[in-house]
């Protein structure tokens, strides 16, 4: 991995840590390490999501995949342009990004899939020095959901107050970055409703719009 993302032993969360190695005694054949980034740069948007799901992205090693919410998001972004190939929820798919990079607030799967506080300020050095990486091409970053957002703001050290987390909501921050929100891709979400394909195709209209 490279110095933007944590090592495969990182022991910055002690809980993150601990889980993990017990996932590598129970599934030896998952990732079971930091998830790194997808998606090379230059890029123009930035999507940032929470955390590797268990038997998603811990097992296959790229953000989304294998998760439920990958069936989501990676057809959406082939729709609008953002990613090229078909999407079979394995990393040697084929899929590629289209000046898109992904990656999470919190690069390790933690327990229930709720990170802590802690973890998610511990993890948020990664998450600002991939930002400045991609300047100064990078025009947007996607939330999906208010720990994203919070931890995307964080990162560039601005204050949550300023900036109310809304689902399809979008923020110009004093830079010109634009910061768009969308509630998380989940299952919870997909399943009650929360979040239709048309909502979430929705944020990426608005998204294409903003940045043509």
């Amino acid at each position: 991995m490279s110095n933007l993302e944590p090592n495969r032993n990182c022991g910055l969360c002690p809980r993150l840590a601990e889980f993990r190695a017990s996932n590598r005694d129970k599934f030896p054949t998952f990732f079971n390490s930091p998830v790194p980034a997808f998606g090379q740069a230059p890029v123009r948007l930035l999507i940032v999501g929470l955390a590797p799901g268990l038997k998603g992205a811990n097992r296959t090693g790229r953000p989304f995949t294998g998760d439920y919410a990958g069936d989501l998001l990676y057809p959406t972004l082939t729709k609008f342009g953002w990613a090229l190939g078909d999407y079979r929820a394995a990393p040697d798919d084929g899929l590629t990004l289209s000046g898109c990079r992904i990656t999470n607030a919190v690069r390790c799967v933690p327990p229930a899939n709720k990170p802590e506080t802690s973890e998610i300020r511990n993890c948020n050095g990664y998450l600002r020095a991939e930002i400045a990486s991609l300047r100064p091409g990078l025009a947007a970053i996607l939330s999906l959901g208010l720990v994203s957002h919070g931890a995307v703001l964080t990162a560039l050290g601005l204050r949550k107050s300023h900036f109310r987390f809304a689902h399809a909501a979008q923020h110009r921050l004093p830079d010109g970055l634009l910061l768009a929100n969308s509630y998380h891709c989940s299952r919870y979400n997909t399943n009650t409703g929360r979040l239709t394909t048309q909502m979430f195709e929705a944020v990426f209209t608005q998204l294409q719009e903003e940045l043509a």
